[in-house]
């Protein structure tokens, strides 16, 4: 909004004159920061700000897990060795827990709600004739798969195999903001991965598990059209125990 004042400012439009309460030369002559000095200021102060609420609130879920590990510390070790552990390791417990346990368990159980999701409703795409026909038929016309061609299908598709699959992840794992644009962004890159038309030794991607570019390349075949239909992470559900 300030910006589209700052324009009207610089307009040199006469017609703005009757609703100026200060005359632009008097803004030049009788502020004694520049326009630059400002700007800086401003920035600067929004930093503090967003910096603030980050740190207060993040110090304020970080009391209410070290309440939660109180109590579940003293239901397994009983009252005396739990607090004899805690004045230990307490902090530096809940410290880890906070920014990389939890975190990591959720994205871990992100990724399982989404390969089941599109496990499930992959193949039943391909087992229900009409969804094969009307929807997912699009998407195998890519026999020979590379990296640009990996969202290429219908847009139903797209919407209840991905969008919404993630959506549901983020739900059900209770994500953040930045968990959420991590777990688009990963699947989008490790989707365009399984179709890049090339196994190498070296691709992070393909060492992550057995559903690689290799194993998702037989489900475009004739011969494979059938099986591999694990998406897009782990293998388990093609291959259960």
């Amino acid at each position: 909004m300030s910006l589209l004042f700052h324009c009207l400012d610089i307009s040199g439009s006469k017609w703005l004159d009757k609703y100026r309460i200060h005359e632009s030369e008097e803004v030049k002559s009788r502020n004694l920061a520049t326009h630059w000095e400002v700007v800086w200021a401003v920035i600067v102060h929004i930093l503090h700000k967003l910096c603030w609420i980050s740190v207060a609130r993040c110090q304020s879920e970080m009391e209410d897990l070290g309440r939660t590990l109180v109590l579940v510390m003293r239901s397994l070790l009983g009252e005396e060795t739990a607090m004899k552990f805690l004045e230990l390791r307490g902090p530096e417990m809940t410290h880890w827990l906070y920014w990389w346990g939890i975190p990591a368990a959720q994205i871990l159980f992100a990724l399982f709600i989404v390969d089941t999701w599109q496990y499930f409703l992959h193949r039943l795409m391909h087992t229900n004739k009409y969804l094969y026909k009307k929807i997912h038929s699009v998407h195998p016309q890519l026999y020979v798969p590379y990296a640009f061609g990996a969202l290429y299908n219908h847009p139903v598709e797209g919407f209840l195999l991905d969008s919404l699959g993630a959506v549901i992840a983020e739900g059900a794992a209770h994500l953040s903001v930045r968990q959420t644009i991590f777990l688009f962004a990963f699947s989008t890159c490790k989707t365009v991965d399984d179709h890049c038309g090339y196994s190498l030794p070296f691709d992070p991607f393909q060492m992550m598990s057995g559903n690689n570019a290799d194993y998702h390349d037989i489900h475009h075949q004739t011969i494979g059209i059938k099986s591999n239909f694990s998406q897009p992470f782990f293998i388990h559900w093609d291959y259960p125990p």
